[in-house]
């Protein structure tokens, strides 16, 4: 096929507001990964879908040939249905968690491939691997097994996976076409579809520690990952949650899975509980398991159990204490009133400089680093209170984390509404 085609010309077409072509979409794409076209008229390709964007139907395309660039997973031997979710990243996000074995205990399979934290955002796979022994990379054998016995799996997804997207995320990295609908909706859907689960849901998150800063964009990237997924024979659903302000009470790797296990034991903060239990319910209908009483399932131990059960099955210790860091700093109150700002990128920023987050792909990260807030949005406050408590092994740190955090810290006579789910999409 690669004969009929040009790189130049693929790249003409797109800079002149043309519609590709399945076959030049295919083209372009396995030839990218076969390391046939550079990555300079690759990156030139990705400003022009960046500044003409796509239709409906050349996502579509594109996101196939990305999938086609690796293998697709299926759970044929399965006795259960699939489901899974996937968030687009945001600050003490810790749901696909609590989340996954919750839908488990319900005997409804959820295969979570998750990711690595990069920049504010946290990752799934760090904050895991802070349990000691804990591993997340499974072969897909371990992972039928662990499956059939366990329900619930949370691992690294594989090298031949969209090994397309692998290569044009590193270059959009790069070349400032990170923030484009087309490009995002179809680097996760290429993964999420090629995943294999028969049932899909996001977790779009919008406000400042998210990816989509106002609510028009989350709504138009929920709504193209769903067509997506619908188009491919997928049952997919969005939910636009709320991510101006952090999620939760603790943010960092081994301070969530604290937090995680909160929730399993039927406490945890009122919101990360919420939403745990919308997108549990919302997996749990599109799996069949109808009128489910998931707040039970949290209260009388089920999804505890399943949550132990598979650190067990992935090499974890779920008794084993969980890493604390050698160094904390209080962060009080300068004066009474009501927490009216405790903004979400602020403090995700600051985690990341404590050692909770890498700057770049295979940076290590501290297990115990990240901030405890003790005075979420809204709570009343006297001069001196305690508000976070910052945690690093290493206390030089401090001072440049609290160069974010301060600013993202405002003090007022009135306490503001929170929404934390802002529309559904299906």
């Amino acid at each position: 096929m690669s004969q009929h085609f040009d790189a130049v010309d693929v790249i003409a077409a797109k800079r002149d507001g043309r519609e590709l072509s399945t076959a030049e979409t295919n083209y372009v794409i396995a030839a990218y990964t076969r390391g046939k076209i550079g990555d300079e008229q690759f990156a030139a390709l990705n400003m022009a879908i960046y500044l003409n964007g796509m239709t409906r139907r050349e996502i579509v395309d594109w996101t196939n040939a990305m999938i086609d660039s690796g293998t697709r997973m299926t759970y044929g031997g399965l006795s259960k249905v699939t489901t899974d979710k996937h968030s687009t990243g945001g600050v003490g996000d810790k749901l696909s968690l609590p989340l996954g074995s919750l839908v488990a205990s319900f005997g409804v399979a959820v295969p979570m491939l998750s990711g690595r934290g990069l920049g504010h955002t946290g990752g799934t796979l760090d904050k895991l691997e802070a349990i000691p022994g804990f591993t997340v990379d499974i072969d897909s054998t371990r992972m039928m097994q662990v499956l059939d016995e366990v329900g619930v799996i949370i691992a690294a997804a594989g090298a031949d996976l969209a090994p397309a997207d692998k290569r044009i995320y590193a270059l959009r990295d790069i070349t400032a076409t990170v923030d484009c609908v087309p490009l995002i909706a179809s680097s996760i859907m290429s993964k999420k579809i090629a995943a294999g689960a028969d049932s899909l849901v996001f977790d779009v998150k919008v406000g400042t520690g998210a990816f989509m800063k106002n609510l028009d964009q989350a709504r138009e990237l929920g709504r193209t990952m769903v067509d997506l997924g619908n188009d491919a024979g997928v049952t997919t659903r969005a939910l636009i949650t709320d991510m101006n302000t952090p999620l939760g009470l603790k943010i960092g790797n081994a301070l969530e899975i604290e937090e995680t296990l909160d929730v399993l034991a039927g406490g945890g903060p009122a919101d990360v509980v919420e939403l745990t239990c919308r997108f549990a319910r919302e997996m749990l209908e599109m799996a069949g398991v109808a009128d489910a009483d998931v707040e039970a399932a949290l209260k009388d131990g089920r999804a505890m159990d399943t949550w132990r059960a598979m650190v067990k099955a992935q090499g974890g210790d779920p008794d084993a204490p969980l890493p604390k860091a050698t160094d904390t700093h209080e962060v009080v109150a300068e004066k009474d009133g009501v927490i009216s700002q405790l903004d979400a990128l602020a403090l995700g920023v600051g985690s990341w400089r404590l050692g909770a987050g890498r700057a770049k792909k295979g940076d290590p990260v501290q297990a115990g680093a990240g901030i405890e807030i003790h005075a979420p949005l809204g709570t009343k406050v006297r001069a001196g209170q305690k508000i976070l408590t910052l945690h690093t092994d290493t206390p030089e740190r401090f001072e440049h984390a609290l160069e974010a955090i301060t600013p993202g810290i405002t003090i007022s006579e009135d306490a503001p509404e929170r929404v934390l789910v802002h529309d559904r999409i299906a």
